[in-house]
């Protein structure tokens, strides 16, 4: 029997509601059940896991959102190249609500989290670069298809949240380099560097974070509206780079485990 789906998308509901043929898999892993049953349709003549981060009903804040059984769910129905859209903070003058970034790069500024899954045995996977080089482009050529300026590069801070930075911390994070401000990207990504997953990141800018604005501070609605006023354009992009991802990878994120003694059998 082959793999129920190859790629995959985590994020919002909204971003596949309106695909035809989808089935819905309940997945159990050695982490518990993922943040909700996970739906699968055909994307390009490309079968498609996707999977709300937060739950349908948004149950999970960042901070208790079931990283790793996300991503072991996925692995286990036979995914290996994940998209992963997200809403952040601009951290730049430039980049305010409605901008695209395609990061590069992460700094975790989160605490408390479960951020492995290998609590025993020495595993130490290559982190320098966290996103997919392969992924990342087709992510920007889809983008560039569609009309949309995607800013190419870029530092994800990953906050614990669930509240917003103080403007001293806002700051903070753009004077050390960052772009944008996140409260889900980590551990996300480098679980699914500890499964050999190709991962890729595209940020919807929501809001200018704190420390870049006088008056009144970022709220939830405001970032909720924003992202809701953009979904239709994410979609577009995102169901073109399913399209388009390569169906052999060649990059070193399926490489990432060569060369280590596991503790247990990967799905």
């Amino acid at each position: 029997m082959g793999p129920t789906a190859e790629l995959a998308v985590i994020g919002g509901s909204g971003l596949y509601a309106l695909l035809d043929g989808a089935t819905e898999h309940e997945v159990e892993t050695p982490y518990g059940p993922p943040s909700d049953v996970v739906t699968v349709a055909e994307v390009g003549g490309r079968r498609v896991a996707f999977l709300p981060r937060h739950g349908r009903d948004h149950r999970y804040p960042p901070h208790l959102i079931p990283y790793r059984a996300n991503l072991w769910a996925l692995r286990s129905l036979g995914v290996r190249q994940v998209l992963a859209p997200c809403a952040v903070g601009g951290l730049r003058p430039d980049l305010g609500p409605g901008s695209v970034v395609v990061p590069d790069q992460l700094i975790d500024r989160t605490s408390g989290r479960v951020q492995t899954y290998y609590d025993r045995g020495a595993v130490h996977v290559p982190f320098a670069d966290p996103y997919c080089p392969d992924g990342r482009r087709t992510l920007l050529a889809a983008a560039a298809g569609r009309g949309v300026p995607a800013v190419d590069g870029g530092t994800v801070v990953v906050v614990e949240g669930p509240r917003f930075s103080t403007r001293a911390e806002s700051r903070w994070y753009a004077a050390v380099g960052g772009t944008v401000v996140n409260m889900t990207g980590h551990p996300e990504a480098v679980l699914a560097r500890e499964l050999a997953l190709c991962y890729s990141a595209v940020a919807l800018v929501t809001d200018l974070d704190a420390g870049l604005t006088v008056g009144e501070s970022v709220t939830q609605e405001e970032v909720f509206r924003v992202f809701a006023e953009n979904t239709d354009r994410l979609r577009g992009v995102l169901l073109d780079a399913l399209a388009a991802l390569p169906t052999e990878r060649d990059c070193a994120c399926g490489h990432a485990l060569d060369g280590i003694r596991l503790p247990f059998t990967l799905p």
